[in-house]
């Protein structure tokens, strides 16, 4: 299984490589890529951005620019399902570029485990008031206090957005 998990991560990492370059030359930001199975079907799915925002041209657009490259490069031998789509507006963040990009930004993190420091709660929201790459720590507004938050401790950060 650990294997397994290590040449999914080293096929996602290829085919990000292999696609930014497209992807950028079409005015896109490559936000995220997995490959990930669920039951027994392979998903490789590209998430995908830009300043004016993404619509479903766009990752046409792009799934239409990869497809031969993908096929053609071959790092993934098992058949898969290709998706490409937008990040949303609830946007995953994971990378440490998500979160430098992200300062000032509402976000949701959800902990592992109740953090003392926030009440006992596991699950904060605030201001993304800074990120520190150097110690990989978020640093929130909640309220009137400040939480830092050592990003180990987050299960999955998302930007949030009042409907």
């Amino acid at each position: 299984m650990a294997n397994e998990k290590r040449n999914v991560r080293n096929i996602a990492g290829t085919v990000w490589e292999l696609i930014d370059p497209i992807a950028e030359e079409l005015g896109y930001i490559i936000w995220d890529v997995e490959f990930v199975r669920e039951g027994s079907e392979w998903y490789l799915r590209i998430t995908i951005d830009s300043e004016e925002g993404i619509s479903i041209d766009d990752c046409e657009r792009l799934h239409r620019a990869i497809d031969a490259p993908l096929d053609e490069a071959d790092p993934i031998e098992q058949a898969y399902h290709l998706e490409v789509s937008s990040p949303g507006i609830e946007r995953v963040l994971k990378y440490p570029w998500h979160f430098s990009c992200f300062v000032g930004g509402d976000i949701s993190v959800k902990l592992y485990a109740p953090l003392p420091e926030a009440g006992g709660v596991k699950q904060i929201r605030g201001i993304l008031s800074a990120y520190d790459e150097d110690e990989d720590v978020l640093h929130l507004t909640v309220g009137e206090n400040t939480v830092d938050l050592p990003r180990a401790k987050a299960a999955a950060v998302h930007a949030a957005f009042d409907f």
